[in-house]
């Protein structure tokens, strides 16, 4: 099925009971490789249905998103430089540009995280406000996965505040792929650097309600989450996501 074929996902007429706040904070996430069509429409439909702040795929995935959830008021987000950061900048800006251009309303990068441990902060800046200045020209959000599990706290203020002067929108702990995941206490750390005015967002092992209210408590405005539909029905999700 083409990507111009794909059929829009309506919303339900009501969502999951009981989810409609937390909902609102969750980008409904799918970035397994081996994710095809079908996997993706069913987070797209999951995502109407429950009324998620966004779906979170991997670039091929972008087109598909954005004619599936036409109508249904949930973003797409797609993510640059995943799940290691590892890419030259140029290549992140060209994949960003690529991105917004096929419909993402949000990128979520991962930064040069060898540059976040030697503690270069001018690089870390050069890396972010290239692909800042690419999804901003066409009017998305950026948020910026600094990758905790691997950074020590000064590590992380560091990157968060090269995040903060690169003009990024948001910060993020991490890919979910690199071992670790969210926790209160970087998100307080997180929210103390940045202020009030950057999105913080927690993502990595955010499995159920009581995670996802204990993030928001530390100070986090999204979460990224595989288990979206457990965390809002008040059970407990399985992904590492």
């Amino acid at each position: 099925m083409s990507n111009e074929a794909t059929p829009s996902v309506q919303t339900a007429a009501t969502g999951a009971a009981g989810s409609g706040s937390i909902a609102s904070y969750i980008d409904h996430t799918l970035l397994k490789p081996e994710a095809g069509e079908a996997d993706v429409l069913q987070v797209c439909a999951e995502a109407a249905e429950y009324g998620f702040k966004s779906v979170c795929v991997n670039p091929i995935w972008v087109k598909t998103v954005k004619t599936a959830l036409r109508g249904t008021g949930v973003l797409t987000c797609s993510v640059v430089g995943f799940p290691l950061g590892a890419t030259p900048t140029d290549v992140k800006t060209f994949e960003a540009r690529g991105a917004v251009l096929d419909g993402a309303d949000e990128v979520d990068m991962v930064i040069n995280i060898a540059a976040a441990r030697a503690g270069d902060k001018g690089a870390l800046i050069e890396d972010i406000s290239s692909v800042a200045e690419a999804v901003h020209a066409s009017g998305a959000i950026l948020k910026v996965i600094i990758e905790t599990a691997l950074l020590t706290d000064s590590q992380k203020v560091t990157a968060c505040e090269a995040a903060v002067e690169a003009g990024a929108d948001f910060v993020k702990t991490s890919t979910g792929f690199n071992g670790g995941g969210a926790t209160a206490e970087d998100i307080a750390l997180m929210r103390a650097t940045v202020g009030p005015g950057l999105g913080v967002k927690a993502s990595g092992g955010v499995r159920s309600l009581a995670d996802a209210q204990a993030m928001i408590a530390a100070g986090a405005t999204r979460i990224g989450a595989s288990s979206g539909i457990a965390i809002v029905n008040g059970e407990q999700g399985s992904s590492s996501y």
